[in-house]
Parts: structure tokens; C-alpha cells; sequence
């Protein structure tokens, strides 16, 4: 099959939908498949270095962040035209698999629509969620937001009225075949809001060889044995520095928490300083921010972690590092009651206190001490193998094309 994925950031920017793409297209190959991935073009470094590769097609787009790393295109005419023209030099397309939510997901439905191709859909964000953390305008930017979807994909199946994110999140998924989520807890929640009325749970995975080599390099380094060494308990951070993810009350914990510990920060974004302003209070807990780094160098950090820290409340629709971290055998301190119920064992999981953030920030800390002292007495819980087994992008790629089979049956 030629199946084209549809993205709103290019594959090789940060993001964990951008991370679980380049490794679908990895498996989807091995397989025997053709892999196209349709995404604004990138105006940073990254995106120079990518613009070689032949299963690209970037979009014209325009910067909208100040790092140049996210990018829009405008779904519109002259988009498809472009797109249309861009696919004409690639083999012809069976399947449509749009893993986007705003001006990637109108694009990809427009094209699926336009040429009579299915499309799958995997929902990857809790919209309303996400607007809510950056924005206290929430509302009229949801609002605003179904006028946009409401009139870039009038004519693709039933477009609700709605001006909430589940009808935001139905209308884009209307004229898909299949939708997916990457868990459980997000699927029941798609399917409860009527947002599509069954929905696959399909985790997105983890590179079984990176996986491979991270484990064996480790085992090479602690020596004989697969026991995690004493010493200073070592703690890391990943993910996309901004309020949904929740880094700079996760910062504000450690400083009130007060252990004894070393903590790596991984990732990038625009709460970047306000977070090396909150490290710098601390006493004892050594914070180091190492950037954006790439993916088999992100796998093998967790892997040396003594804990992976989750910090986002009800805005994951997965939370890969917590999964990440299962497979390699690292257990995680975890804020979100559905990621923590999903993984079933190998966490510390932090009470909820409700919303009120200082006592989320107090829980935190709390619970930062426990697996602290629990590191140290050599207590720390072990993840669950079924999850290390059930995440591997291998068995990730079977239980999608078991999707695009029904798709393309009808």
C-alpha cells in the first residue's frame, strides 16, 4: 500500500504525535509499504536537514514560533493544489491516515475526500484541555476554532454545530473510515462524547532495536548482573516546556520537596527560563537542563534513570514517556490518574488533591520524597512486562494494519 500520513508539524520536530509518526513509517516500510508524510515545512535547522528526503512533502508554511521549530499552512485552494501536484510524483495513494488535529486534519480530509481515498484518523489531543492551559480565552478560541473546521471541511460527513472540543474533535473525525487513540482512557472518552462510535486503541510504540541496543549498552556499562546500581537517586524530566505539561509546578515540587537527588530536564520550549529561574532556589537537588536531544540518547537516559517524573493532568491522550520508561524497565512518578491506571503497576502515582495547584505542588513533593527513600532502600516498583511487550512499535504496526485493512474494505 501507499498510505500518506497527514501531520500539522513536520515528522522531525519535537513532539511525541512527530516521534510515534517517524517510527510508523519505519515499520510501515520494513513491511513492504509506502510511507508519505504530508506536513507544513520547517524554518528551523531540522527541517533543512530533512528536505532531502523523498517521503516528505513539505507544505508552504509560515513560522509560528519563535524558535522557527511549528509551523502553519493555510488548508485552503491553493494548498490542495500544491499537495495534489506533490503527489503526482509519488505512486498512487490507497490510504489516507491523518494524525493531526487543526490545519493538518482539514488537509488531510480535504485530499481524502477530494480523490474518493479512505482515511483513518488517530486522535492525539485533548483540544480543549491543551487551549485551556495557554489561554484564559479558551472559549471564544474553541468557538472560533469549530468556524474554521465547520468551513475548511463543509461537505466532509456530518460537521456538528457544536462549539465545545468534542464536537470540535467529532467533526474533524467525520469523514474518517476508523479513528484510533493511542489509550484507553482516551478512547472511552472520544466514544462517550460521541465524538466516533468505535474507537482502536492503538498505544503508539517504542523502536524495538533502539530499544535493543539502549538495554544492552546499559547492561555493558553496569556490568555483570542488570541490577540498577546505589548511588544518588538520578530523576528525568521530558517533554515540551509550556503550561499543559506542567514542568515548572513539577520544579516548584522539587524545591519544596527538598531530596537529596540528581534531576535532568529534556525538552525545549517557551517556559525554558522561568524553569532555570525556579532550579536556581534549589538546595540539594541537582537540576541540569539538557536540551533537546535525539531519540536513541532520550531512551537511553530513562533507561539509566532511577524514575521518569509525569507531570500533565488530564491532557495526555497517552503520555509516552511513562510507557517509554515501562519498556526499559524504569518505574515513574505519575500525576495523571488515567496514565497511572493504564500502566498498571511500576509507579509511584501522586494523590489527587484536585485542582487547586498548591496542593497539587504539595502532593508532588510529597511524593517525590517517597520514591526518594524507596530508590534509595532499593524498593522501587517494577513496571509491568505486558506493557514493555504491548509497546513495542512492531506489534504497534500489526494492530494498524488490521485498521487499514477494514478501512480499505469499506
Amino acid at each position: 500500500m501507499h498510505i500518506v500520513f497527514f501531520g500539522d508539524q513536520h515528522a522531525e520536530s519535537l513532539g511525541g504525535a512527530q516521534v510515534s509518526m517517524r517510527l510508523q513509517r519505519k515499520y510501515l516500510e520494513r513491511a513492504g509499504h509506502t510511507v508519505t508524510i504530508v506536513a507544513p515545512q520547517m524554518h528551523s535547522a531540522r527541517g533543512a536537514d530533512a528536505a532531502g528526503d523523498p517521503g516528505y512533502v513539505d507544505l508552504p508554511s509560515i513560522p509560528i514560533t519563535a524558535d522557527r521549530e511549528y509551523s502553519l499552512t493555510w488548508p485552503g485552494r491553493r494548498t490542495d493544489r500544491f499537495l495534489d501536484r506533490a503527489l503526482t510524483r509519488r505512486p498512487p495513494v490507497d490510504l489516507v491516515h491523518v494524525q493531526a488535529d487543526f490545519w493538518g486534519a482539514y488537509i488531510g480530509h480535504r485530499f481524502a475526500h477530494r480523490h474518493g481515498i479512505p482515511a483513518v484518523h488517530t486522535m492525539h489531543n485533548r483540544v480543549d484541555v491543551g487551549i485551556a492551559a495557554v489561554t484564559p480565552l479558551h472559549k471564544p478560541v474553541l468557538g472560533a476554532l469549530n468556524l474554521w473546521r465547520r468551513a475548511a471541511l463543509r461537505g466532509i460527513g456530518v460537521q456538528p454545530r457544536g462549539v465545545d472540543g468534542w464536537a470540535y474533535l467529532a467533526g474533524i473525525a467525520a469523514g474518517s473510515r476508523a479513528v484510533t487513540a493511542p489509550s484507553g482512557h482516551f478512547a472511552r472518552r472520544l466514544e462517550q462524547h460521541g465524538v466516533f462510535g468505535s474507537v482502536d486503541v492503538i498505544w503508539n510504540g517504542i523502536d524495538d532495536e533502539v530499544r535493543e541496543q539502549v538495554l544492552a549498552a546499559l547492561r555493558q556499562a553496569q556490568g555483570p548482573g542488570t541490577e540498577r546500581k546505589p548511588g544518588r537517586p538520578r530523576f528525568i524530566w521530558l517533554g515540551r516546556m509550556s503550561p499543559e505539561k506542567r514542568l515548572l509546578p513539577f520544579l516548584e515540587a522539587v524545591v519544596a520537596s527538598d531530596v537529596d537527588v540528581d534531576i535532568e530536564i529534556v525538552g525545549g520550549g517557551v517556559e525554558r527560563r522561568a524553569a532555570e529561574r525556579i532550579a536556581a532556589r534549589a538546595v540539594r537537588p541537582g537540576i541540569h537542563f539538557a536540551g533537546r536531544i535525539g531519540y536513541a540518547d532520550v531512551l537511553a537516559r530513562i533507561a539509566a534513570a532511577d524514575a521518569v517524573v509525569q507531570t500533565s493532568i488530564g491532557f495526555e491522550t497517552q503520555g509516552m514517556t511513562p510507557f517509554e520508561a515501562a519498556t526499559l524497565g524504569t518505574p515513574t512518578v505519575v500525576s495523571d490518574p488515567d496514565i497511572a491506571g493504564e500502566l498498571r503497576g511500576g509507579l509511584w502515582a501522586v494523590p489527587d488533591v484536585g485542582a487547586d495547584e498548591s496542593r497539587r505542588i504539595a502532593a508532588l513533593a510529597d511524593t517525590l520524597r517517597i520514591a526518594t527513600a524507596d530508590i534509595a532502600a532499593g524498593r522501587a516498583p517494577e513496571p509491568d512486562p505486558q506493557v514493555a511487550a504491548d509497546f513495542r512499535q512492531s506489534s504497534r504496526t500489526a494492530a494498524m494494519l488490521e485498521v487499514y485493512g477494514r478501512a480499505i474494505a469499506g
